[in-house]
């Protein structure tokens, strides 16, 4: 993977998303994943908040797909929480058929990094998704549903779990990549809650910036 002009906001956290920016200004980078060249504009300022910065682990996640040469060719694949949208763009690149999701506030990045990186030709449609309350309006078929650092707020915990649930097929392979912040309660989510609902394994950890990524499947009867 090769990267430059990295955001340097690895560490800032969701205290108030409503000041989390208070300056307003736009910030490209540019990243190498799989023998793909990304060109990733960020917007930052307060109406995007936490959605406007390329997380380190959603870069740890196209990593871990890289050394891994997971096939996601044909594959029908979701996105939850896509912020920039870096992630699903490089699996539609790869031949995946992939929808990205996010709140309707941060569709306008996504689709301005669709259309700077993705050909036409290509399967992707970005769409708006509000955990527990949308996910009805989705299939129930996806091969993979993706996540990266989208567990950091307590009080969303029940909305995402209803929507992995709903989204969630037996045969769907769930990957979530975090930064795990214990005083968020990261860490309690992945540990405590999520096993209640599905079998969690680790597969990737990145000690030196704390971020763990996980597969999660359905418990089969």
């Amino acid at each position: 993977m090769y990267m430059e002009d990295e955001s340097g906001l690895n560490d800032v956290l969701p205290r108030d998303l409503a000041s989390l920016f208070s300056d307003t200004y736009t910030e490209e980078s540019r990243y190498t994943f799989c023998g793909q060249r990304l060109s990733i504009t960020q917007h930052y300022g307060s109406n995007l908040g936490v959605a406007a910065p390329v997380w380190e682990a959603a870069l740890n996640l196209c990593t871990y797909f890289e050394e891994q040469k997971l096939n996601f060719k044909g594959k029908k694949i979701i996105e939850l929480g896509a912020g920039t949208g870096i992630v699903g763009i490089l699996l539609s690149l790869l031949g995946g058929n992939v929808t990205l999701t996010d709140l309707p506030h941060t569709l306008s990045q996504i689709e301005k990094n669709v259309s700077a990186n993705v050909p036409n030709g290509c399967s992707l449609n970005v769409c708006a998704l509000s955990w527990g309350l949308d996910q009805t309006k989705f299939p129930q078929d996806y091969d993979f549903i993706i996540g990266a650092d989208i567990v950091y707020l307590k009080e969303t915990f029940d909305n995402l779990l209803q929507t992995l649930q709903y989204l969630c097929c037996p045969s769907t392979t769930i990957f979530l990549s975090s930064k795990m912040r214990a005083e968020h309660g990261t860490v309690d989510f992945f540990q405590d809650v999520l096993p209640k609902y599905f079998n969690v394994e680790l597969v990737w950890r990145n000690a030196e910036d704390n971020i763990n990524i996980y597969i999660v499947t359905r418990y089969q009867n």
